[in-house]
């Protein structure tokens, strides 16, 4: 893949301040830039450096605009010129492009995903896959060797199928989707548009349901008839199990990114553009709602409210029935409260702990 600089200044949506034609195939670090890469600097204090590397194309924040003082030092190239280099630059290095724009690092994701997406496998159903006859497959479908595709599924158009994937009974799957290697879709499962899903995740198998009984000590498991619904633009790491809903549905609403093993439990509703970081788990009921940001290893009990835009810290715990409430506010510790909160609790404890060590030597 490669784009021209005009390309990346669209994709970043900033100003270009250089050779519109200049071709970049690869993304870098300063330090480790060629003249064929792009590189993005969102810190003032680095601005010098990206200058100094070998980089074809700098993505820059606007302290890099000529008015802002951090320019370089000399004439600057005006808005979209074509002047070859950045004023400034050491003459033994290629001159760079700059493109200004409003935030950097999220420009530059956005050209590497462009930059390093792999081919888009060949369309076709290996000869060592097996699909149903009554499959509906769209257009431009790729199954991999040894995956399954049961009776009744949807495939939608361009959707990659993995290899030793397995795809239930009547499972929907939206256009674009990209299932990697030895997923399982239990049946039922609804899945939207560009929706990815790394190897080994488990979607709609059963939840954790049992009820005892108290004469004999046994337990019974309770119907899990549910199904689950993830909406467009999600993406699932590896190793991830989301369980369907036992009578309703468990839904990943939207834009709602999950990393590596992490566990949802039955009737699960997780919001819009939510992130949830490894290893962490959700039992069954709880509600997640919009832009809420779980860290790694995090514990969330039943029946738990996660309100809009709640951040909830590395290992903390959340307890049966609690309502997690505060836009923006950073949540920490077990039972789960704000920061501040915790803080101050730890340095009480410190004072205490001091003051007792300290009666104990008289």
């Amino acid at each position: 893949m490669r784009l021209t600089a005009r390309a990346v200044a669209d994709l970043a949506g900033g100003t270009l301040r250089g050779d519109s034609s200049v071709e970049v195939t690869g993304i870098a670090t300063p330090g480790t830039a060629t003249s064929s890469s792009v590189v993005f600097v969102d810190d003032p204090k680095r601005f010098d450096e990206a200058l100094a590397s070998a980089a074809g194309i700098i993505i820059a924040g606007r302290f890099a605009e000529p008015d802002s003082g951090r320019q370089a030092s000399g004439a600057a190239p005006k808005p979209d010129s074509d002047a070859p280099a950045m004023a400034g630059r050491p003459s033994n290095l290629p001159g760079a492009v700059l493109v200004v724009c409003d935030n950097p690092r999220l420009a530059f994701a956005r050209v590497g995903r462009r930059l390093t997406a792999p081919p888009p496998p060949t369309p076709g159903i290996d000869q060592a896959a097996a699909v149903d006859p009554s499959v509906t497959l769209g257009v431009g479908v790729s199954v991999g060797p040894r995956a399954v595709v049961d009776a009744g599924a949807f495939i939608g158009d361009r959707v990659a199928v993995g290899p030793g994937t397995h795809i239930g009974r009547g499972v929907r799957i939206g256009a674009d989707c990209v299932l990697r290697s030895n997923v399982t879709v239990y049946p039922g499962t609804e899945i939207g548009a560009r929706v990815v899903v790394h190897a080994g995740t488990v979607l709609g198998s059963d939840g954790f349901g049992y009820v005892r009984d108290e004469a004999t000590g046994a337990y019974e498991a309770f119907p899990q008839v549910g199904r689950l619904v993830i909406e467009d633009d999600v993406e699932l790491g590896a190793l991830c199990t989301v369980d369907r809903g036992a009578l309703g549905e468990t839904r990943i609403a939207a834009g709602a990114k999950l990393d590596n093993q992490v566990h949802v439990a039955h009737n699960v509703r997780i919001g819009r553009n939510v992130v949830i970081a490894a290893q962490t788990g959700i039992a069954g009921s709880s509600v997640i709602e919009d832009d809420v940001v779980v860290a790694g290893q995090v514990g969330i009990a039943d029946h738990v409210r996660i309100e809009s835009g709640a951040i909830l810290g590395a290992q903390c715990g959340v307890p049966t029935g609690k309502v997690i409430r505060g836009p923006g506010v950073l949540f920490w510790g077990t039972p789960a409260r704000p920061i501040r909160q915790y803080l101050k609790e730890l340095a009480a404890l410190a004072r205490l702990v001091k003051k007792q060590a300290a009666g104990s030597k008289q």
